[in-house]
């Protein structure tokens, strides 16, 4: 079993869908990457940051999921992070009401001294700046980096962004990130394009209908599974990534094969997130309830045919 280094947000969120709303409740990239990950029981480390006004049970569910959370700072005097949004009907888009840096703002991350040799290393949605922090104090090269960005870095920050893809080897993006940083509308020729940045594996999350993962000229598709109710997309894409490279610590087979296993139970994870507002629904999933998940997911996309 392989140690993980989870890198991102731990936040607060106040959320509002079609099914109701949220006053703030637990959030942040590197929460649902932990708790996805978790399900795995590693050896796993979160690094972030938070203000006094964070409840200790919010760091005592992390650390009772067998996260380590020496690298979470805890500033007394400072306010944590805070996003809230707005959901349209489609549930497909978002209006952000209000971001709030707050301790983020300085965020300069310090990685355990006992993680400093982790063989994988999950770098959350961050800074491009703060994600190569990281990577700098890494004593002995990460076996597999995989890297989550987002468009706004793409606005802001392009030239720092480009630094980072250019150390890692997974990248995580949604198509529509994909596309703005390539300019290219296939997805394919998106993806090769991608690949010549530095990154051997691109995972390319399309919601509701899925995730690609590329690698040379191997293209490999997991549907998203059907559900009958969406109550919160939030965080989904971070607990799909959280699945990705928690399953991948676990195995430790880096394989393109073994990479086809880690985005159905990343993507399985995910269905899970979405069930309920915030982290509730990760907060206390059983293995068992994931184990009959994956089955079901098996039945969605394994068929037999005779060619003819």
């Amino acid at each position: 079993m392989s140690k993980l280094v989870i890198v991102g947000t731990v936040a607060f969120d106040a959320i509002e869908t079609p099914f109701g709303k949220t006053d703030k409740i637990l959030g942040g990239a590197a929460t649902y990457i932990g708790l996805s990950a978790s399900q795995f029981n590693l050896d796993a480390s979160i690094v972030s940051i938070v203000g006094g006004d964070f409840p200790q049970k919010h760091l005592d569910l992390l650390s009772n999921k067998n996260i380590d959370i020496s690298g979470i700072e805890i500033v007394k005097e400072g306010k944590t992070f805070f996003w809230s949004g707005r959901y349209h009907n489609d549930m497909n888009s978002r209006d952000t009401l209000a971001t709030e840096l707050n301790t983020l703002g300085d965020f300069n991350p310090v990685v355990p001294k006992n993680y400093k040799n982790a063989e994988i290393v999950m770098l959350g949605n961050l800074h491009p700046i703060v994600q190569s922090s990281v990577l700098d104090q890494m004593e002995t090269k990460p076996k597999l980096v995989i890297l989550d960005t987002m468009n706004f870095w793409m606005d802001t920050a392009l030239n720092d962004l480009h630094n980072i893809i250019k150390r890692v080897d997974v990248i995580t993006i949604n198509d529509e990130e994909a596309r703005q940083l390539t300019k290219e509308y296939s997805l394919v020729v998106a993806a090769k394009k991608i690949q010549t940045m530095g990154p051997k594996y691109v995972v390319i999350k399309k919601g509701e209908h899925g995730a690609l993962l590329f690698h040379n000229d191997n293209v490999f598709y997991a549907p998203a599974l059907p559900l009958e109710e969406v109550f919160d997309p939030t965080g989904a894409g971070d607990t799909f990534a959280g699945g990705f490279a928690g399953y991948l610590a676990k195995t430790e087979d880096l394989s393109f094969e073994n990479m086809k296993n880690a985005v159905i139970y990343g993507s399985t994870l995910a269905s899970f997130c979405v069930e309920k507002f915030g982290t509730e629904r990760m907060e206390n999933l059983s293995r068992n309830e994931v184990h009959k998940r994956l089955l079901q997911f098996k039945q969605l996309t394994q068929f037999e045919i005779e060619l003819t």
